[in-house]
């Protein structure tokens, strides 16, 4: 990448990861293969690079593939330097992570291979990703308390959360979750 992140240079495996060529990855910024959450997060670590206060970092990420495909693992940026000691670019690896990971007890973030909430489910978890109770969810989706309760256990199950807040960060890392925007809301592909 040259010092403004955009892509000048992409291997085949690289371009790959997201479902992509290594002509049409060139010219594009790497934030527009990375979740819109990435530059937040990124752009501290590329100041540091640019600024010569640090030659290297490793940082999760969450990438976009093909088709709505997203994936996770981590990214490290590298400082390359030209002959002056200044930036002349930097290189990027992504390593997603694999099936391995996930038998050593890591979570892996993979493609929804089924839409995983329904409508009402979505509805719920957007409420609770808003901080509403179950008491200001049952009135306004009117169900019961138990009714709530019930689509939240569901959810709880599926993405394998221990509480709500643990649901919410779960189904952010995933990509279900819009970023940006207040309320959050529920991206349409992982709705039934």
């Amino acid at each position: 990448m040259d010092p403004d992140i955009q892509i000048v240079a992409a291997e085949p495996d690289f371009s790959r990861q997201f479902g992509r060529t290594s002509a049409d990855t060139c010219g594009r910024s790497l934030y527009e293969l990375l979740h819109p959450s990435a530059p937040s997060v990124l752009n501290r670590h590329f100041t540091r690079l640019s600024e010569g206060r640090s030659a290297r970092f490793a940082e999760r990420m969450v990438g976009l593939g093909n088709a709505g495909r997203v994936f996770s693992g981590e990214l490290t940026g590298i400082a390359v330097q030209n002959t002056t000691g200044r930036l002349a670019g930097i290189v990027v690896q992504v390593r997603p992570d694999t099936e391995a990971d996930a038998a050593e007890g890591k979570d892996v973030i993979g493609p929804p291979r089924e839409r995983l909430l329904s409508k009402l489910d979505a509805q719920v978890l957007e409420g609770i990703a808003a901080g509403a109770s179950t008491v200001q969810l049952a009135a306004r989706l009117y169900l019961s308390r138990q009714g709530v309760e019930y689509h939240v256990g569901l959810m709880l199950r599926k993405l394998k959360a221990p509480n709500r807040a643990a649901l919410v960060a779960r189904a952010h890392s995933m990509g279900m979750l819009t970023v940006g925007q207040w309320p959050p809301r529920v991206l349409p592909e992982f709705i039934k």
